[in-house]
């Protein structure tokens, strides 16, 4: 056993050597340590360098998408611009069309209508012994006053017709058809008549010489009612029918051709003559004789002749 002196000498002597040998194996760790930190740090450096490349190439991209959009938005905008142009432009070729062919159906029609139907006859235009209304039909005898003769009258007009004898007929009035449709024969014989009968002074004051007569256009017709004995006399206007077509028979296409005081021939309260509902009603509304009227005005009217409504 040794002294507790030599045991404290010797302590002292081995322990400086103790103490450098840890403290070098704690610096080679740690100077370890710091390498592999040095590396992680060089690690994540070269990441950060590679992940900051990578954000800007992402900015780059998304600014070249933005750019991108704002020229596909610039481009729709003009290509819808480009549309509602082009859609316009559509518009108003198909305005122009329908335009167009509206003006080649009212050419149409015009050239379809016959060019007499309007004119101012009565001593001022001329209708020729071959003129003969293009279709005529045969009224129905429960519609005229006799039966001893067929009474005619023209076709596209004889719907205008049919209408105002029926709604005479429900608002309780007995009008009928006296006289229809007239060819230039009979008319040149019903004037020699006349002539013979009340001289020919008399007989151009109320009748026609043939060619000048409404009755050979086929739109013309003398109603009669009952209690007048079948003849045709200024005594018709004191009538529940006769006030009845003064008041309605334009809504038909129908005007009074000889009023009191015209200058063609003496009152004819019985002879009404289709024109078209369209000048019936201007004439009506204005008060306006047909003959007072302008032949150039009524020529307008022509293409509506046989339109149904206003």
């Amino acid at each position: 056993m040794h002294h507790p002196l030599i045991k404290k000498i010797l302590l002292y002597a081995v322990s400086p050597g103790i103490v450098f040998l840890v403290l070098g194996g704690v610096l080679v760790y740690k100077s370890i340590e710091v390498s592999a930190l040095t590396k992680r740090v060089d690690l994540l450096t070269s990441e950060l360098e590679i992940l900051s490349l990578q954000i800007q190439r992402f900015s780059k991209n998304v600014t070249d998408l933005t750019e991108q959009t704002s020229g596909l938005a610039n481009t729709l905008t003009n290509t819808k611009e480009n549309i509602d142009a082009v859609t316009n432009k559509v518009g108003g070729i198909e305005q122009t069309v329908g335009s167009v062919a509206g003006t080649v159906n009212d050419l149409k029609k015009l050239a379809q209508s016959d060019p007499q139907l309007l004119k101012k006859y009565s001593k001022v235009y001329f209708l020729n012994e071959n003129y003969t209304p293009l279709r005529l039909v045969t009224l129905p005898p429960e519609d005229t006053y006799t039966s001893s003769k067929q009474e005619q009258f023209l076709m596209e007009a004889w719907p205008f017709l049919k209408s105002l004898l029926n709604a005479a007929k429900a608002d309780g009035m007995e009008l009928y058809v006296k006289s229809g449709y007239r060819s230039f024969t009979e008319q040149k014989s019903i004037k020699s008549t006349y002539s013979v009968t009340y001289g020919a002074g008399t007989a151009n004051t109320f009748s026609a010489d043939q060619g000048y007569s409404e009755h050979q256009l086929g739109t013309t017709v003398d109603f009669i009612t009952t209690g007048l004995g079948g003849t045709l006399s200024a005594s018709f206007d004191k009538t529940k029918e006769f006030e009845w077509l003064a008041n309605n028979a334009h809504r038909f296409g129908f005007v009074l051709s000889y009023p009191k005081g015209n200058a063609y021939y003496v009152y004819e309260p019985w002879h009404w003559r289709f024109v078209g509902i369209r000048l019936a009603t201007y004439l009506h509304q204005s008060n306006i004789n047909f003959y007072d009227m302008d032949q150039r005005m009524i020529d307008n009217y022509l293409i509506n002749t046989f339109d149904s409504g206003l």
